[in-house]
Formats: C-alpha cells, sequence, structure tokens
C-alpha cells in the first residue's frame, strides 16, 4: 500500500459511522511503525513490566509510554495498553501506581480482563477508557450488561461467536464491539483456559500460555485407542482471515476489527494491516473485495497455519481443526514428483525463487518436518535466476542440513518465506519519509501593505498560527498566486503533514518572496511539531485503592464446623454422596433432563441442592437458565455474568463459580454487592495468594475447591463431532458423545477425560486429580469454613474414601499428607506456581 493519509479524503471515508477502527498488535517499536504507516487506525501493545496477556512479546517500558503516545497521535492513530491479566491481591496496589502512569502518558485506553481492576481504572481517571478484553469472555447481551455497569466502553467479543450471533447481540446493546478478523484462534475460550498452568506451571491468564493446543494428542474412545491416521493435532485450530467477510461484518455493527499478533514480527503486521485496510476501505465505498491468489498467498506467508473463517460462519468442526499439523507453514508449494541426484523435482503450486524457504512434511511415521533454504532452481536443466511461476522446477538444497533418503514421490513441500516480500514489507515502514500522513488545511490572508498571516489546523485537532514579519510590497512584475502558494506549502519534506487544502485570500496584489514562505512553514511545521497532541486528563488525586477495599470482618463463630460440599456430575454419583450423610451439593449433568429427579432425590434426603450453569451462554440460549430455575432446587452455580444477572433478577440464590476468576478483594466485593451468596476462589491462586486474599475479605465470602480434577480446556470446538461423526455440527452429528467415554492421550501417556455440556461444549479435564489438603489448615485458622469437592468420573468406593478423607482432614482426624498420599493427588491448589506445588518443569508438556 502507498501513502495511507490520515485525514485525506480517504481516511474521511473510512472514519464514517459505518466505517470500522483497524485495530493492529504492536510488539516492539518496529511493529508500532508497520501498523501506522501501513494504515491501522489504533494500535494495541503490551508494558514489560507485566500484566498483559502476551508475556513473551518484547512488549514497552514505562518510559517508553509517553512518547509512544506522541507518536501515534501525531498521525492520527489511537494507543490502546493491555492490562488484560488476572491481580492477585498484592498486586493491586503497584497497579494503582501503573494505571496512574499509563493515564498520564495519553494512552487512549486499557484492555482489562479483570473486574477489580476495571473498577481501580474508572476510580482513577474517569477519562481513561476501558476496554474488556476477550479475556473476560463476553459471549452476549446478558454479559455486557454486567460490564456496562463497569463503565466499559468496549467490548472485544469472545471470537467463538458467529456473525449471526454479533448481529443478535448488536441489537441488544448500546456497547461498542470489537472482534477479531486475523490471526491465531485459541482452541479454548480466552479466559477459561488453565491447561498451561495444569501441565506446566505457566497461566494464560497471566500471559504465559504454553500453547499446549498446539501439541499432538491421541484419541482413546471408550478404552480402546483410535487410528486416525494422519489427524493427530486435535486441538490445533487454523488460523483466522476473515477479509471477505468484512462487509457483514461491517453490516454487523462491527465498531473494530483487530487482528492478533504481538508476538509476531514487524513484516506481518504490515502486511496484514494493508490488506484489511485495502478491504475496509473497499466494502465501505460500496466496491467488491476480491484478493487475488498472490494476494492471499503473500499472508498466508507473514503466517498461517492455514486459513479459515474461524467460527464466523458458525461451528464447522472439521474445517477449523484438520488436525493435520500445528506449525506455521505459509502456502502450499508443491508435491515431490521425482529425485534425481541432489535435484529434488516439484510440480509447482505457486512461484519459488533462489534463497526463498521451504519445509517437507513428514510422513506418517515421522512427524518431525524438515526444511531450508533453496539453493538453485532449475527448468528443463537450465538454471533460473528469476521466479519460476508453475510447472515442474528441480531444487537444490544444503543436504547436510537435511536428509535426502526421506524425501519421497508424492511428498508435499511448504514455501515458509519470501525474501522479496519481507524486503518490500520492511520497506513499507523503514523509509526515512512518513509513508501515513496527517492532513493540514491552511487559511492564508495576503493584502498589500500588511503581513501575511497563515493559519492552519490538522485532521487531528493540532493548530497553528504564523505571520511575516514585514507587511506585503504590492508586486511590479509577478504577484502572488494561489498556485505559488499551494506548491511551497505542499512542500513539507519528511514531517508526518501533508497539505489537504488551502483556502487563499489575496487582495491588492502583494509580491511575497519564497525566502518568507520558506520561513513561515518552518514556522508552522516546528509549532504543530510543539503543540500538545494528548490532553491532559483528570486523575484522581489520593489513593483509590484503601476507597475501594471493605475492610474484612472475622467470621463471628470462628468455632462454627466446617462444611463440606460435593459437586457430582451423574445421578449416581450425587446418591452416593447424599449416601455418605453430605447435605448440601452441586449437580454438574450433561443432561439437563435429569435435574428434576437429582432434586427429588436431594430434599428427599433432607439436602439442599444447587444446579451448576453452563460456563458459556451465547444469544438465545437465556432458556437455559429458565430451565434450570423451574427445576426447583434450592439455588444455583453461577458460571457466567449472564447467569449471574438473570439469577439476582428473579431472586434465586446463587454461589459465584471459579469461571468468573475472583482472583482479588475488588473483585470478590463486585460479585457479593450483587447478591452472591458466596465467591469461589479463582484457581489462578496458589497458596500464598489464596491466603492473600482470605486476608484481604471477610472469610465467610469464599468458597474453596479442596478437590478435583481441574477443568484444563473449555471450548466450542466439539472433538467427538471433529473425528467421531461424520457430521460438522451438533445438529448433524448424531451426539456420539452420550454414548461414548473419550479421553485424549499426552505426549506423557496422560489419558484426559473429554466431555460435552448441555450447549455441546467441550472440556478436557486433568487425568491427575488435584488436592489442597496442606492449604487446609491455614485455611482453618483464617476462617474459611466453606470447602468443596468435585467429582469426575468417580464410582461409589472412590466417593467414599474421597469425601471420608476430606471429612476427616477437616475434623482434625487426619494429617494433610495422609489425604494427597492416600489419594496419589498432586499438592497443589490452583494452577499456578506456588508453595503446595512439586516442583515441575514449566516446558514438560513441550
Amino acid at each position: 500500500m502507498v501513502g495511507y493519509i490520515a485525514g485525506s479524503e480517504q481516511e474521511q471515508m473510512t472514519s464514517s459511522p459505518s466505517a470500522p477502527e483497524l485495530l493492529a498488535p504492536a510488539g516492539d517499536w518496529d511493529c508500532v511503525r508497520a501498523a501506522v504507516e501501513n494504515g491501522a487506525d489504533a494500535i494495541y501493545f503490551g508494558l514489560n513490566c507485566g500484566f498483559n496477556a502476551r508475556e513473551r512479546a518484547k512488549n514497552f517500558d514505562l518510559s517508553d509510554l509517553a512518547v509512544l503516545s506522541d507518536f501515534v497521535h501525531r498521525r492520527g492513530v489511537k494507543a490502546y495498553t493491555t492490562l488484560n491479566t488476572l491481580a492477585f491481591p498484592s498486586e493491586l496496589r503497584d497497579i494503582e501506581g501503573l494505571i496512574r502512569k499509563i493515564a498520564s502518558a495519553g494512552v487512549d485506553a486499557v484492555l482489562v480482563q479483570d473486574i477489580g481492576v476495571a473498577r481501580l481504572v474508572r476510580a482513577i481517571c474517569p477519562e481513561l477508557g476501558i476496554h474488556a478484553s476477550t479475556q473476560m469472555t463476553l459471549t452476549s447481551a446478558e454479559c455486557i450488561q454486567v460490564a456496562q455497569e463497569l463503565e466499559i466502553e468496549r467490548v472485544v467479543l469472545a471470537r467463538e461467536l458467529s456473525i449471526d450471533e454479533i448481529r443478535k447481540i448488536r441489537n441488544q446493546t448500546s456497547m461498542a464491539l470489537e472482534v477479531f478478523v486475523h490471526g491465531a484462534l485459541c482452541v479454548a475460550y480466552s479466559g477459561q483456559c488453565l491447561t498451561s498452568e495444569s501441565l506446566g506451571g505457566r497461566s494464560a491468564n497471566r500471559g504465559q500460555c504454553a500453547q499446549a493446543c498446539r501439541l499432538a494428542y491421541d484419541l482413546v474412545c471408550d478404552g480402546k485407542d483410535v487410528d486416525l491416521e494422519r489427524v493427530r493435532y486435535l486441538l490445533s485450530p487454523q488460523d483466522l482471515a476473515a477479509y471477505e467477510l468484512t462487509p457483514e461484518l461491517i453490516d454487523a455493527g462491527i465498531s473494530s476489527f483487530k487482528i492478533e499478533g504481538r508476538l509476531k514480527s514487524a513484516e506481518y503486521v504490515a502486511n496484514i494491516t494493508q490488506h484489511y485496510r485495502q478491504a475496509i476501505d473497499k466494502a465501505v465505498a460500496g466496491l467488491p473485495i476480491h484478493f487475488s491468489r498472490r494476494d492471499v498467498q503473500e499472508m498466508e506467508l507473514s503466517f498461517s497455519r492455514g486459513f479459515s473463517t474461524g467460527w464466523l460462519h458458525g461451528c464447522d468442526h472439521k474445517m477449523l481443526v484438520p488436525g493435520f499439523s500445528s506449525a506455521k507453514r505459509g502456502v502450499l508449494l508443491g508435491t515431490v514428483c521425482g529425485k534425481s541426484g541432489d535435484r529434488v523435482s516439484v510440480e509447482l503450486e505457486c512461484e519459488i525463487s533462489r534463497g526463498d524457504g521451504i519445509v517437507f512434511e513428514g510422513d506418517r511415521e515421522n512427524d518431525d518436518e524438515q526444511g531450508g533454504r533453496v539453493y538453485q532452481v532449475f527448468v528443463d536443466g537450465r538454471k533460473m535466476d528469476c521466479a519460476v511461476e508453475s510447472g515442474i522446477a528441480e531444487l537444490t538444497f544444503d543436504w547436510e542440513a537435511m536428509d535426502l533418503r526421506r524425501i519421497f514421490v508424492g511428498q508435499r513441500i511448504w514455501k515458509t518465506d519470501d525474501p522479496k516480500l519481507t524486503k518490500r514489507l520492511r520497506a513499507s515502514y523503514s523509509q526515512a519519509d512518513a509513508v501515513r500522513r496527517v492532513g493540514l488545511d491552511l487559511k492564508l490572508t495576503a493584502r498589500a501593505g500588511q503581513p501575511l498571516r497563515v493559519q492552519g489546523r490538522t485532521t487531528n485537532g493540532l493548530k497553528c498560527q504564523v505571520a511575516s514579519d514585514e507587511p506585503l510590497e504590492v508586486a511590479t512584475r509577478h504577484p502572488a498566486t494561489r498556485e505559488v502558494f499551494e506548491k511551497q506549502f505542499s512542500r513539507l519534506g519528511s514531517t508526518v503533514y501533508e497539505l489537504r487544502s488551502l483556502d487563499a485570500k489575496i487582495v491588492g496584489a502583494p509580491m511575497v518572496p519564497l525566502s518568507v514562505l520558506g520561513k513561515l512553514r518552518h514556522a508552522l511545521i516546528e509549532q504543530l511539531d510543539s503543540a500538545r497532541v494528548t490532553p491532559a486528563r483528570r486523575i484522581t488525586p489520593e489513593l483509590v485503592l484503601p476507597q475501594l477495599e471493605m475492610a474484612p470482618t472475622k467470621d463471628t463463630k470462628p468455632d462454627a464446623e466446617p462444611r463440606l460440599r460435593v459437586l457430582c456430575r451423574t445421578l449416581a454419583q450425587l446418591r452416593s454422596t447424599l449416601a455418605q450423610g453430605v447435605r448440601e451439593v452441586y449437580v454438574d449433568f450433561q443432561d439437563i433432563r435429569e435435574y428434576g429427579e437429582a432434586v427429588a432425590v436431594a430434599h428427599a434426603s433432607g439436602a439442599r441442592i444447587y444446579i451448576a450453569t453452563p460456563r458459556i451462554q451465547k444469544p438465545d440460549e437465556l432458556g437455559i437458565f429458565r430451565v434450570l430455575m423451574r427445576h426447583g432446587a434450592d439455588g444455583v452455580l453461577v458460571r457466567n455474568l449472564a447467569g449471574l444477572e438473570f439469577y439476582r433478577q428473579h431472586g434465586m440464590p446463587f454461589i459465584v463459580d471459579f469461571s468468573l476468576n475472583v482472583a482479588n478483594q475488588l473483585t470478590a466485593q463486585f460479585f457479593m454487592e450483587r447478591g452472591a451468596r458466596r465467591v469461589t476462589a479463582s484457581y489462578d491462586l496458589n497458596r500464598d495468594q489464596l491466603l492473600d486474599l482470605v486476608a484481604a475479605v471477610p472469610p465467610q465470602w469464599l468458597e474453596v475447591v479442596i478437590h478435583q480434577h481441574m477443568p484444563m480446556f473449555h471450548m466450542e470446538h466439539c472433538v467427538f463431532c471433529a473425528v467421531m461423526s461424520p457430521g460438522t455440527n451438533k445438529t448433524n452429528c448424531g451426539r456420539p458423545c452420550d454414548i461414548h467415554e473419550v479421553k485424549l492421550r499426552d505426549r506423557i501417556g496422560k489419558e484426559h477425560l473429554l466431555t460435552a455440556d448441555v450447549g455441546c461444549r467441550n472440556t478436557l479435564f486433568n487425568a491427575t486429580p488435584q488436592s489442597a489438603a496442606e492449604a487446609i489448615p491455614a485455611l482453618l485458622a483464617n476462617g474459611i469454613r466453606d470447602f468443596r469437592i468435585e467429582l469426575l468420573s468417580d464410582n461409589e468406593e472412590q466417593i467414599d474414601r474421597v469425601v471420608s478423607l476430606y471429612r476427616d482432614l477437616l475434623a482434625n482426624r487426619i494429617t494433610t499428607g495422609d489425604v494427597w498420599r492416600t489419594l496419589q493427588a498432586s499438592n497443589r491448589v490452583g494452577v499456578t506456581r506456588g508453595t503446595l506445588e512439586e516442583r515441575r518443569n514449566p516446558l514438560a508438556i513441550l
């Protein structure tokens, strides 16, 4: 793309009410320049002091903030900072200081996941925008209604929503909506993935995702291995590429198109930004969006695991996860059709040149790929110095780095890098003169006998005003003309300004020396460059954290007996649990038709029963909440914001579950003030962080899960449908989940149970049960009295053992070590590294 002008007629068109913002990622300074120069309207970036969901990105130092804000604002671009991780109690004071610095630096908005952090932002600076990160798992207008109470002004919708679902949300809320349009797709709902921590000690909710979804898994069905041939990457989606859907997304009312990629290169940012700039501009102009095959190949070369429309056209589980690979592959170059000496003959699907990077696909027995750079290209025996686009080409490589014996006829080859493309993309943002410019409108008065006066205003709001030192003389030969003024004031060189319009009032045939015009032009630029581009903000002077916090009050009955509750997943488990004398239970069944019987069984035993809601609620799924309420349960275990709001309005008792990510006192307080009986502590808290939370809130607010199989992935993607059914989604899959027990075996041999909920969403549970036994004495000493066991596939004997062990532990009849040794469970609470956990290698799963 050449010369995107901020403030030009082009930009006026794309900033009309129907045009979305184009939002690009910026992992470093080169990415910032690449985004700006290739047409982004805004960038988003993280800080290297933490609290952003891409900890592995280079990110920016706090000292960069003011310069970065000024750089993009002078070019008519907005800046958004990511604070989109959970925050622990001991971190809130530091986060308050961080928010103050962000607000002072002039950043336009912050992206947040944590409700407590959102409350801090709003209390510190009412003028700083708050955007709800996709990590907040907002999937419906009902969820968004709760976000509006936090004065959030924009929501990044979950990637799992279709355009039809987005349109329904748009019709039910005034909230600005942002969607991802390009980049990597997480297989799990963002904000709901506990896999990296559970398996390797790294939390996705803390920006440390280990990408366990990109690993190979074996399918085990009813205890037997299933041969899926080359389909092994069962949880690795293709990348999202929604450029063709631009008109539909605009019509659905999207405010911002977001490109994923803060871990990717500046060339990727330049490439993808310029293509979506073109797509948006064409859509707004009513023109068809047609990208040539070469355009698409160029995008794929920057990064691609294969392009798809994700969930935007609804669920197609086979399309979303083909399962053949999880690596970046680029473009299919062709297929091996022969070998001769050190040359490999390839039937080409796209062009190839010397120096291009390639990779040979692995075979079924050996998944390892090998690749390198092309040394020479031959056609009909002739060495080619130019690109070859089609036909059969012979390629040579560095065979010391690759094994020629592993190359076979029929093997596919992928083109992974094109140095010529990389050079061209780099040039789009690295040249001295700005490509992205800000429009400058000038008003000029040239009257003989008076100084020449020039007033200017840029499209991003900067103003300037200059005048000549001396009055203008009457011309004797060459009076000033509008064309002369336009020519001279257009000479803005390497500045970020571009003359957009000039209104010249010329009276009395004045003469204006070129030296005077040059001096005034330089004075204009100096004024504009020194003008404050970021307005000052009102920031609350006193610390707000002490004002927001509620002083914790200890239980008025510290000697009260601990209460042990059990979550059951089948009717058989419920009956076994009730037979153990448990008098308060939760139920989480795949078949909601069984809840009526569950309530009757519990009440017949004199027990109170709470029904768990699904973790996700999409448009048109509010009816599930009504069905759950009709069964006559004593309350609900709420797992999403929509459920919280629904049951609060209907006066139904509810407990906030782990999926609402209560990690600090401000988040806990938010839910308690909305009527929660208790809140479940986040699974991201280790022992010390959990005790910090206990110390920061009244202990009667908290319920702690002390035994469970960690729910790792929670997915819209259905593995049952993708590999065990001829169908593509829940309307035609035949529901194999109802009749088969399926497990996924990882690289170290553990078999993790896969389940489907009432909405056909899959959850993969950790094979190893986890015990918080060693934290229980400290929790009891600090006033915690509400504890929970969560069953998975436990039978009657196992339930008897688990319930008896924890009951004895809470009564101080056995030691903490007895519990977890007996159960052969890992000694950890939650999924982040802490003093309770065994020493683990964070990269063990890799």
